[in-house]
């Protein structure tokens, strides 16, 4: 199997991992409670009135409930959820072809919104405020333009990236929610609700445990109970307690601070290798054998909110906590390394 093929089918199983612990309705939905109060009342309006839900747009780092939250408002309100995602519409025939296809009321999610190609999102601004799309046909003196009209229905954006959305269609969103990262008693309660779903027993110190490794994150979360449940099957007569998580994560390398194998890389790198910064991030990318967007998206961001890393116009620089993680005395003078 090729490597293309093998990540193919492991995002496959992971996909199906993740909709099979994934929530149904807002009842079942754990954290974020204020988006949650905001989407139910709009839900409800909207049923009353008889009319679509207003376009929606999330944000947020991945794995925090932005896919969830977006089928969880068409089982609410009673539609169809049409997926896909930006890089994957490469044309305008390719969104007329979606969006066509539409019942009213129905809701088009679309995943990774900023990375869809610009020239494809002009037309949905017209989609979005007039329900109507104008399609180009043929070319030169024989270009026409074709108007189609849409059925009433709801956009429900994701990404990762708010700012890299146009303005334009920003304000197009009725609802902008920015998702944040949950609290470890939210990720315990999730993982005792997949725990239950998966058939496996486990205890409040089990579930703290992982919580408290799971970088803030749901999808982490039951990424990790996977991994548990695996050692508590073997090792633990599939009961997982607070022991069992601790000998299971200490395995696969992720310590009680929820750090894996390539934060510490990206630390000591920062700290042993240029005194601890300031440092360019393709730099740290090169000395850790891993893409730049890779470290600034899925690892930045957990270690500058738990304070061992700073951005700084030169670069980024390893706070004195990362230098007692570790167990390393910081240089007396940083030297300054150029973007």
């Amino acid at each position: 199997m090729t490597a293309d093929r093998h990540s193919d089918e492991l995002n496959r199983r992971n996909s199906a991992f993740d909709n099979r612990l994934r929530p149904t309705d807002f009842d079942g939905f754990v954290g974020q409670e204020k988006i949650r109060d905001r989407l139910m009342l709009a839900v409800k309006a909207a049923k009353d009135r008889g009319e679509p839900l207003d376009h929606v747009l999330f944000s947020g780092p991945p794995g925090l409930g932005k896919t969830t939250l977006s089928y969880i408002l068409g089982e609410a309100m009673g539609v169809s959820v049409k997926t896909t995602s930006g890089p994957v519409i490469t044309k305008p025939g390719d969104l007329a072809g979606l969006l066509t296809s539409l019942e009213p009321g129905d809701i088009v999610f679309i995943d990774e919104i900023h990375r869809m190609a610009k020239t494809v999102e002009e037309y949905l601004y017209s989609a979005m405020e007039d329900y109507a799309i104008d399609i180009m046909l043929d070319q030169g003196p024989n270009a026409r333009s074709v108007r189609l009209d849409l059925p009433r229905f709801t956009l429900v954006g994701a990404t990762t990236r708010i700012g890299l959305i146009a303005s334009p269609l920003r304000a197009r969103f009725g609802l902008v929610n920015r998702l944040s990262y949950y609290e470890p008693p939210e990720l315990a309660e999730i993982v005792r609700r997949s725990a239950a779903k998966l058939g496996v027993e486990i205890d409040d110190d089990g579930a703290a445990e992982i919580a408290r490794r799971s970088r803030g994150t749901p999808r982490i979360a039951n990424n990790l109970l996977r991994r548990v449940r695996d050692y508590a099957q073997v090792k633990a007569g599939n009961f997982i307690t607070g022991e069992v998580a601790r000998a299971s994560l200490g395995l696969l390398e992720i310590d009680p601070h929820g750090l894996d194998e390539m934060d510490r890389r990206i630390l000591e790198t920062i700290c042993a290798k240029f005194g601890g910064g300031p440092v360019g991030l393709s730099t740290i990318a090169v000395s850790v054998g891993e893409e730049p967007d890779t470290i600034e998206e899925a690892y930045e961001p957990f270690l500058i909110m738990e304070g061992y890393l700073e951005r700084t116009p030169k670069g980024r620089v390893a706070t004195a906590q990362a230098w007692r993680l570790l167990g390393l005395e910081p240089v007396s003078r940083q030297p300054e390394f150029e973007l």
